[in-house]
């Protein structure tokens, strides 16, 4: 899980934070920059084609590894020809588009190695062990998200961005050399057949008179997407489970929102690129030291606990952003204690989120289940960070900062609704 989370975390970085610092550093214009990480989007999206990942065998490659380790390497080499794309590219301000396609593709297959590795987590060891298989996926995962930005900012003034992306394209070994050394889970619920599914028996009993093709396309439509969905509900009640979905919806607004803005803010203070690589190379530690905190959380005080600490550590973060950023000139001290602390709440933050998300999956629907949910979670985020340019230009980084702060107010309310209801025990697996 630990080298699965650094594969999981290299492209995350690459097409988003890292990219938006070049970007900037050729004088992009800082909405332009918001707007291209949309492309982020497609994480958000991944419910779409995460039916075909958990139920469509690779022909050859799923033979040979078997249906989660084929989809890893096929996805890990979609990640490592996009980064090689981005690599060709001399010039990102003058040729904007060809950057966006690559990120577009970087973040598609970066989307689809998630899916997989995430229902291969959740097969892999049973409920009570996915604190521990979350934590060192996030170890992993940090790790890389460090290592594509403190250390791509490094070597850049020595070797350039294009050679940059160009190794990094080559870490993605990592992650295809672990896919083909694990073992293929074995599944502890069979996956339910579309063609069994009830609700799709009835749904076509009724349209015999459709063309074919329509039949086919629509009782995919359902038995993929429509019956996890009911699944769902089926066991948490409507009620509980739609405040469910909306805490998950907003409880990383503050992430996103603020994410995309922190590179250019720092290019913005004057820095240069090998400064604030030394500022985030403790970063690693920093967040290892969160994610072993969330961890630790979870496993002793449980979910609501766990959940709110993520969330007050990551408002005092922001505001502490908004503090320094209302000073004239920081020093790079001054900003690498806030960068570190923030990088303890986000290791916190994910690390319970996650944890909290693998126990509500059906083990009849482990891959399209968690991808709606992790794509629930960063949809409403993802659009707010395409317009964070605009809200910096209006308002300025200290107010943008209480701002990114202030989002994190609504998942604190949903968490507090859902936790005082009679029937909470049932995201416990309790009836």
């Amino acid at each position: 899980m630990f080298a699965l989370g650094f594969s999981a975390g290299l492209p995350f970085m690459l097409y988003f934070n890292t990219l938006s610092f070049w970007l900037r550093q050729n004088q992009v214009d800082r909405a332009t920059i918001g707007m291209i990480s949309w492309v982020g989007l497609t994480y958000s999206f991944k419910f779409l084609w995460a039916p075909i990942v958990d139920r469509w065998r690779l022909p050859l490659l799923g033979a040979a590894l078997g249906q989660r380790r084929s989809w890893m390497v096929l996805a890990q080499f979609g990640i490592a020809a996009g980064l090689i794309g981005i690599a060709l590219i001399p010039d990102p301000a003058t040729q904007v588009h060809r950057v966006v396609a690559f990120a577009l593709m970087i973040s598609f297959w970066g989307a689809t190695q998630d899916i997989t590795v995430d229902a291969w987590r959740i097969e892999s060891t049973p409920a009570l062990m996915q604190g521990t298989m979350v934590a060192a996926y996030q170890f992993g995962f940090r790790l890389a998200l460090t290592g594509a930005l403190a250390g791509a900012l490094w070597f850049v003034p020595d070797y350039g961005w294009s050679k940059v992306y160009a190794a990094m394209a080559a870490l993605m070994g990592i992650g295809v050399l672990t896919a083909l050394l694990v073992r293929e889970p074995e599944r502890r619920a069979a996956q339910v057949s579309i063609a069994t599914e009830q609700r799709v028996i009835d749904w076509l009993a009724h349209r015999r008179h459709w063309p074919r093709s329509l039949q086919s396309a629509g009782a995919s439509f359902l038995g993929s997407v429509v019956c996890p969905l009911m699944d769902f509900f089926k066991r948490f009640g409507w009620q509980l489970g739609l405040l469910v979905f909306a805490f998950v919806a907003t409880y990383r607004l503050t992430d996103y929102a603020m994410g995309t803005m922190a590179n250019p803010f720092y290019v913005d203070l004057a820095f240069t690129a090998k400064q604030i690589s030394v500022m985030k190379f403790p970063g690693v530690a920093m967040t290892m030291l969160g994610v072993f905190i969330g961890g630790t959380v979870v496993t002793r005080f449980g979910r609501t606990r766990s959940l709110l600490l993520g969330s007050v550590l990551i408002i005092a973060s922001n505001l502490a952003y908004s503090a320094l950023a209302a000073y004239a000139h920081p020093s790079l001290l001054e900003l690498g204690i806030v960068a570190n602390f923030d990088n303890i709440a986000l290791g916190v933050h994910g690390t319970v989120l996650i944890a909290f998300l693998s126990t509500l999956t059906s083990a009849s629907y482990t891959a399209t289940q968690y991808a709606l949910l992790s794509s629930l979670y960063s949809f409403a985020g993802k659009v707010l960070m395409g317009a964070s340019g605009f809200v910096v230009n209006a308002l300025g980084y200290p107010h943008f900062f209480l701002y990114t702060a202030a989002l994190t107010v609504p998942p604190l309310l949903l968490l507090y609704l859902f936790s005082r209801r009679t029937d909470v025990g049932r995201l416990d697996g309790e009836s």
